[in-house]
């Protein structure tokens, strides 16, 4: 048996199905059908224990970790698991795909995660939407009634400084027979084309959307220092990545000095939160996250009154964050340039110019649908 017990004293009981370990984390729920083996490497949940809502994980086993020609993992989105528990309600004991190399359970074990299944997940997800999200610990013991429990939280540190590279790494475009379909046929090998990289907790399908472009990357730590770089790159990428913005103030100086020098500057996920901050703008935690793989996101063009007032196009996007950008505090020159159709919550910002720009959802997808991957184009575009 084991247990979660919430930071209010709520406890959920079922059957231990990961490693027998404890764990203490924040509570969020995602709302994907599939796609847990892509979840659950996204160096987002870093520090989070993870709820799935859909009844049955597990089904269809977890892929080989083998890196590709690049040197990371080619069917995962980074190179270990970062929740620090799972929760479910019921996890399949068997598999079935023919890329599948591993049960879930034995992958959970590999990598040290716990996990509980025959939890009533609805109800926890209800508690969750009602109260928010809140701190939990994973005990591998039944407990009954309800518990208090003194838990870490992982929002007290800096966690975009423990998933963050740890030096500057550069990807060149190179055809090869691991990257069988990752360069679209009959393109030239490189567009010339480079961008330095802000690893907050990059997703590798970043990575490859950049590099089957035929753009080369220079991925560098989260603090890394473009004043002094060597590099010739021509633009600036902010990743996705865990925790409270604000705690990011090196990689807010960065993008304040790119935006000085006027710099092609794309941001994803926490990186559309990180260029609000860099112009001035605010975030704030929203109350449970957007966190699944069917949100709907409106994206807004310049009407003739000059505002950016019509509703170009409604895409079906991929999320994961807990925080989101104030609408109200975007300086001049600056625009909402998405919004998510059933909050009405900002899901990305543009500068006039179109040189500089962020979303809040994963066009690179992984899992969810790939509505938005035209946001690379778009990118490769401005960077001359």
């Amino acid at each position: 048996m084991a247990s979660l017990i919430l930071a209010d004293g709520t406890v959920f009981t079922g059957e231990s199905f990961g490693a027998p370990i404890d764990a203490d984390g924040e509570v969020v729920f995602n709302t994907g059908m599939a796609g847990y083996p892509e979840s659950l490497t996204d160096p987002s949940y870093e520090g989070q224990i993870l709820v799935f809502t859909y009844p049955l994980i597990g089904n269809y086993g977890v892929p080989t970790e083998e890196k590709n020609a690049y040197g990371f993992a080619d069917h995962l989105e980074s190179e270990r698991i970062h929740v620090c528990g799972v929760i479910m309600e019921q996890g399949s004991e068997h598999f079935s795909h023919q890329a599948a190399a591993s049960s879930l359970r034995r992958w959970l074990e590999h990598h040290k995660i716990p996990a509980i299944s025959g939890v009533d997940t609805r109800a926890l997800t209800k508690k969750l939407r009602e109260h928010g999200v809140m701190l939990g610990r994973i005990t591998q013991k039944a407990v009954s009634g309800t518990q208090k429990a003194e838990i870490e939280d992982p929002n007290l540190k800096n966690l975009v400084a423990e998933v963050s590279c740890k030096e500057l790494v550069t990807y060149e475009p190179q055809p090869s027979p691991s990257d069988a379909g990752l360069r679209p046929a009959g393109k030239e090998n490189s567009i010339g084309k480079s961008v330095v990289v802000f690893d907050c907790g990059i997703k590798n399908n970043i990575l490859r959307s950049f590099l089957k472009r035929g753009v080369t990357v220079h991925r560098v730590p989260w603090n890394y220092d473009l004043a002094s770089s060597p590099l010739h790159y021509d633009g600036v990428f902010i990743s996705n990545g865990p925790g409270d913005p604000k705690k990011c103030d090196a990689t807010i100086r960065q993008i304040r000095w790119s935006l000085e020098k006027k710099l092609p500057t794309f941001g994803i996920c926490l990186g559309n939160q990180l260029l609000a901050l860099a112009i001035g703008g605010d975030t704030f935690k929203l109350k449970y996250g957007h966190r699944g793989v069917n949100q709907p996101c409106v994206e807004w063009e310049l009407g003739k009154s000059g505002t950016w007032e019509i509703g170009k196009r409604c895409i079906i996007t991929s999320q994961n964050h807990g925080f989101a950008v104030k609408p109200d505090q975007l300086p001049a020159g600056w625009k909402i340039w998405f919004t998510n159709a059933n909050d009405g919550t900002v899901e990305g910002i543009r500068h006039e110019s179109g040189q500089f720009f962020s979303v809040q959802f994963h066009p690179e997808a992984t899992p969810g649908p790939e509505d938005a991957n035209y946001l690379f184009d778009e990118f490769v575009k401005v960077l001359g």
